[in-house]
Order: structure tokens, then C-alpha cells, then sequence
């Protein structure tokens, strides 16, 4: 890798999380776009403002992009794509930028400028929304672009104490080699799970015959708990009183009651994470539970905007039982970030933005098995031509 370098531009970039994991070292960012104004200003606070353009991606023009990327990230809005969210798919208003983007991907095409690489980031309900016609009209985008592609589900559970399972989807233009190791004969359990597959086999044939089984190597697992990553005094939220963690308590069902009886017993201290949710009771009424996990894996940080509540966390330690909101440090951490990364002073801001991220380490993982490798292997193509 030394002395090569490589060009990026990042769409839906919010606060630069796919620029973090891609890292410095060998990438350089030409273009970053988002919408929101408050996201734009925590990029520019971590990333410098000289590449960013805040504004609606369906309003960007070609000659708004410098040069030609090698790649381009996009993690477009997931709210409409999402299992909490309205179902509205790609045609939603938040989902559906994606046809914008695409239509610049066209246009920069067209200009001669086609990307190397084009990866994009969303929730695994992709695959299944509106029975599977969203992520068949993702594909055949690919596919009348020119590009090969394919799909990998990663969970960043394999690299921090956090559940968040997203669908990768990654096409290499026409013209570029691909090393035949980066290829597999078939689906793998690992990064290819059922609902993927399912889709797969949905497809037409068209976008069969340019689909690509991507082969990435498994890291090395992460020793790390959701307890090393607690800030034992957060500046931006507080303990609840005894009351309230007593309240939360009342609203969980026997058996997430005997997990916390559990936890009590354990020898050690103990740390869960808890979302409420509105469940159906005996009767078929419908009532709010607190549900809490403590397997030393945070559940999937979520935004009220995608359906759903903030997450708590609750501490046990022998008898003793406290709670409070996750903090926003944490939530940075639990998405990869490093301490010295500026998060937004207000914490709904904060939440927000690392709620709606990609985790760090996952596209540190990709750049590594797939970006790298593909760009690497066309550099030296051109250098022996």
C-alpha cells in the first residue's frame, strides 16, 4: 500500500463515518455531500469543509464534482427502506434520493468519468421492501451503469459490542479487473445470509449474470464488551433517580425481569442496554415494555426518526440497579469513533448523527478486502500498459 493513494467521494456523508474508516493513510476526499445542515457542521468540525457541499443531492450538478473518484460511498437515508419505518421504499422522500444520486452516477458516466468502485450502505429491510423490488431496481441500476456487483450483509457485532447488521452493495465499472480471490464460487453463510440469497434469487436473469458472490476474509473477533466502552461519569446525560430506574423496572415483562435477577447473581458487574417498546399484553391490549439485553452487545443504536426509541442503559452491580440514556461518547464509540472524534455539544445532535452512521470498522474491513485490493490491481494494470 505504500505510496498509493486513492480518491473518494462521499454522499449522504452525515459526519463523515465512511471517511473515518477509509481512513487518511491511502484515501484522499475530493467531494462530500449531506443535507443536513447540523451533520455538514460536525463533518467540517472532523474533516475540514474544502471537499463538503451541504445541500439536496438532487440540486448537485457534474461540475460540482472534482476529477474522478476511485470510489464513491453513499449511505442514502434507510428511514423508508427500514422495518420501523413506513414502507414507502425507494419511493419515499427520504429513501428515494437514491434516484438522484443514481442519475449523477449516469451523468459522471457519461462525462467519462465513471467510478471505479460504487459502494452502497443500508438497513438489511433493503432486500425485502416491497417484496424485493427495491433492491431489484438498486441492482439493475448496476447492472445498466456497467457495472458488476454484489451484496454482503455485515453485522458490526464483529468488530464492536454493538448488533448492527447492514447490507453493503459494491459495483466495479467495466474495465476494471477484479483479483479472482476476491471473487467466491457461491453465497457464504458468513456474509450471505437467507434473506440475501432469497433475494438473489429473485432477480432476472440480467442482473444475474452480473452478479458477484464477494469473498471477504472473517476478522479477527473483537474482545471487546459493551461495559469497557461505559463513561462512568458522562457530561451529557444524567443517572436516573431510584424511582425511575424503578419505573423502568415495572415496565418489563417476568422473563426480561428474571435476565435483570440474573445479572444481580452474576459475580461481576454487569451492563444491558434497554429500548421500550409497545408490545401486546394478555388481554391484546397494547402497552409499553422496557425489553433489556445483557449479552455485552448494545442493541442496534436507532433514531426516534427511523421508528424507534433512544437507548438506555442499565448498570447492575450485585443489588445494586441503575439506569440512565446511553450517552453520546458512547454511542460514538459503539459506531467505531475515537475519543478525539467532535461530536455536536447538544446531545439530541450528537444522538442523531452517530444514530444515522455507518460503524467504522466495517468500512475500514471493506476498504481492506475489496476496495484496496481491486484499485491496487488497476493501478498495476496501467503501470505495466
Amino acid at each position: 500500500m505504500a505510496g498509493l493513494s486513492f480518491t473518494f467521494y462521499e454522499f449522504f456523508a452525515g459526519g463523515g463515518m465512511a471517511h473515518a474508516g477509509l481512513g487518511a493513510a491511502n484515501w484522499n476526499c475530493l467531494f462530500a455531500n449531506d443535507f443536513d445542515q447540523k451533520k455538514c457542521a460536525s463533518y467540517a468540525s472532523n474533516w475540514g469543509d474544502n471537499s463538503l457541499v451541504c445541500g439536496d443531492v438532487a440540486k448537485l450538478k457534474i461540475k460540482d464534482l472534482p476529477d474522478r473518484a476511485n470510489l464513491v460511498w453513499a449511505s442514502f437515508p434507510c428511514q423508508d427502506l427500514s422495518l420501523a419505518g413506513g414502507g414507502a421504499g425507494l419511493r419515499g422522500d427520504r429513501s428515494g434520493t437514491f434516484w438522484p444520486f443514481w442519475r449523477l452516477m449516469d451523468s459522471l458516466i457519461a462525462d467519462g468519468r465513471a467510478p471505479d468502485i460504487i459502494a452502497l450502505e443500508n438497513v438489511t429491510g433493503t432486500l425485502t421492501s416491497h417484496g424485493g423490488k427495491d433492491f431489484e431496481a438498486i441492482c439493475n441500476s448496476f447492472v445498466k451503469s456497467g457495472y458488476r456487483f454484489g451484496a454482503v450483509v455485515i453485522d458490526a457485532a464483529l468488530f464492536v459490542p454493538h448488533s448492527r447488521p447492514r447490507l453493503f452493495v459494491v459495483g466495479v465499472r467495466d474495465g476494471v479487473k477484479i483479483p479472482r480471490d476476491l471473487i467466491g464460487d457461491g453465497a457464504s453463510a458468513q456474509w450471505h445470509p437467507k434473506a440475501l440469497r432469497t433475494s438473489y434469487d429473485m432477480l432476472p436473469s440480467a442482473a444475474k449474470d452480473r452478479w458477484l458472490w464477494w469473498r471477504l476474509t472473517p476478522p479477527v473477533l473483537s474482545s471487546m464488551r459493551f461495559a469497557d466502552l461505559i463513561e462512568a461519569a458522562p457530561s451529557d446525560v444524567a443517572w436516573h433517580s431510584d424511582a425511575e430506574t424503578q419505573k423502568l423496572l415495572s415496565m418489563m415483562s417476568t422473563v426480561n425481569l428474571a435476565k435483570v435477577n440474573h445479572a444481580k447473581r452474576a459475580g461481576r458487574k454487569m451492563v444491558g442496554t434497554i429500548y421500550k417498546r409497545t408490545r401486546f399484553d394478555a388481554g391484546g391490549q397494547k402497552v409499553q415494555r422496557a425489553e433489556v439485553r445483557f449479552d455485552d452487545i448494545a442493541g442496534c443504536l436507532r433514531t426516534p426518526g427511523g421508528g424507534s426509541s433512544r437507548q438506555l442503559i442499565l448498570v447492575v452491580d450485585g443489588k445494586s440497579v441503575k439506569s440512565r440514556l446511553i450517552s453520546s461518547r458512547e454511542t460514538a464509540r459503539l459506531m467505531g469513533l475515537s475519543d478525539d472524534y467532535r461530536l455536536p455539544e447538544k446531545y439530541n445532535e450528537a444522538y442523531h448523527l452517530t444514530g444515522d452512521g455507518v460503524v467504522v470498522p466495517v468500512v475500514r474491513h471493506l476498504a481492506e478486502q475489496l476496495f484496496e485490493p481491486c484499485l491496487m490491481a488497476a493501478k498495476r494494470l496501467m503501470a505495466a500498459a
